[in-house]
């Protein structure tokens, strides 16, 4: 090998073993700021890393200069939560200037940090200056805003200063806005927080918190939200549920709170427990969405792909909030959808609680309705229902019934639930051959 070659190879390998060298440190260095600025977000120094071509790093004067203004803005509402002291004292009411005051620090907290957040909560636990009522609710209002603004941040202080709370029942709420507020940014970050501080706190990480904590997770997606159900080892299923179905009030987030209700399902191992929940989760969909009205209601159920089932839970809610007006288009809805057996009872429970609500309402739609087994099962239940107050009023409804089983039966209800003995009864029963 020629000498110039030897000499140019040597160079590079020197090169290359110098770039390595730096590259390594390099690596060092990075690992020791991300480490620096992971302990710095725990506890509430903020770093901006919105410029994604370099992370900007706090200097110790920014950092000095946030702390001293927070320290400042302590003060100030020291000094001002002790006027208010002396103006309920006096039982004075608080003038214009006193108002705008009160807005003006409300906006100058607003703008805090998570880090002056901890140092103004950490000022006014030090002062003795004020009662302990005055100082409490003070903090109350401070921590709840620290914990909508900067959840995690609020949660890690909480943590490292149970004191703040100490004996004040109102802590529940302050966690329960911060964990709502962190599951609406990072679901899984808030559900891994509870798995990892239940036990730290086993009298605040209540059932509430975490049904709130599903329902705030349902702002992002619905899939999330159920299966927070199972992670935050939720009680009351179907509480939650309930509400999941509620918070979706729109065709669109029906169908994908349904298609997230599915999915959910599925991971239920307990063939009875699925097969239970599913019924009341669909009877409660049912409740929600026709209360809309039958119009925009049945166009959801079409476009939906109900399975038989589901339908079949459908019809079984729709005693609770439809219209007494539109109960006939119901009735005719569920003759029109559901196989004979299950639309039988069905249609008997919406004749009977409409006839027992609005009578009159029924039998004129009664008086409409195309002939068919709807219309005989509607006929059925009206007249049994009827019978108690308007027995030949029953009677006359139960003839128009196709001779055979069902007309002989409904005779017969209309018997027993004549009201009285006179006449007319032991007449009724001897003419309809009733034993």
């Amino acid at each position: 090998m020629k000498p110039p070659l030897v000499l140019s190879l040597l160079i590079l390998a020197v090169g290359a073993a110098i770039g390595w060298s730096d590259h390594q440190r390099l690596l060092t260095v990075r690992a020791a700021h991300d480490q620096t600025v992971t302990e710095a977000a725990k506890r509430g120094i903020s770093v901006d890393s919105s410029n994604e071509a370099a992370t900007v790093r706090v200097t110790k004067r920014e950092r000095e200069n946030r702390e001293a203004a927070a320290r400042l803005l302590a003060a100030d509402c020291i000094g001002f939560a002790k006027e208010k002291e002396a103006l309920r004292k006096k039982r004075g009411e608080p003038d214009e200037a006193f108002q705008k005051r009160e807005l003006d620090f409300n906006d100058r907290m607003k703008s805090l940090d998570s880090g002056q957040w901890r140092i103004l909560i950490t000022e006014v636990c030090a002062c003795t200056e004020l009662k302990n009522g005055t100082r409490q609710a003070f903090l109350y209002n401070s921590i709840t805003t620290f914990a909508s603004k900067h959840p995690q941040a609020a949660l890690a202080f909480l943590a490292d200063s149970p004191e703040v709370f100490k004996g004040n029942g109102k802590a529940k709420h302050v966690i329960s806005t911060a964990l709502v507020g962190w599951t609406n940014d990072d679901p899984l970050a808030a559900m891994e927080w509870i798995r990892k501080n239940t036990a730290n706190y086993p009298d605040l990480v209540t059932e509430s918190i975490k049904q709130d904590m599903v329902i705030g997770a349902a702002v992002q997606d619905p899939n999330i939200a159920f299966n927070l159900i199972g992670g935050l080892e939720v009680e009351d299923v179907n509480t939650v549920i309930g509400r999941l179905i509620g918070f979706a009030t729109t065709p669109e987030k029906r169908t994908a709170t349904l298609a997230a209700l599915r999915g959910y399902l599925a991971t239920l191992e307990d063939g009875k427990s699925r097969e239970q929940t599913a019924t009341i989760s669909i009877m409660m969909l049912s409740n929600s969405v026709c209360q809309e009205g039958f119009s925009p209601a049945s166009q959801w159920v079409a476009a939906a792909g109900l399975t038989p089932k589901e339908l079949a839970s459908f019809a079984m809610g729709l005693n609770a909030n439809i219209e007494s007006k539109e109960t006939g288009q119901w009735i005719e809805w569920i003759g029109k959808t559901l196989p004979a057996a299950q639309a039988d009872q069905n249609i008997r429970n919406l004749v009977s609680q409409w006839t027992t609500n609005d009578y009159q309402a029924a039998g004129k739609w009664l008086g409409t309705a195309p002939d068919g087994p709807a219309k005989n099962t509607a006929i059925r239940s009206y007249a049994e229902t009827v019978s108690k107050y308007e027995p030949t009023t029953a009677a006359q409804w139960a003839l128009t019934l196709p001779p055979g089983n069902d007309r002989d039966s409904t005779l017969k209800s209309i018997y027993q639930n004549w009201p009285g003995n006179d006449d007319a009864k032991e007449a009724f029963r001897q003419e309809h051959g009733i034993k």
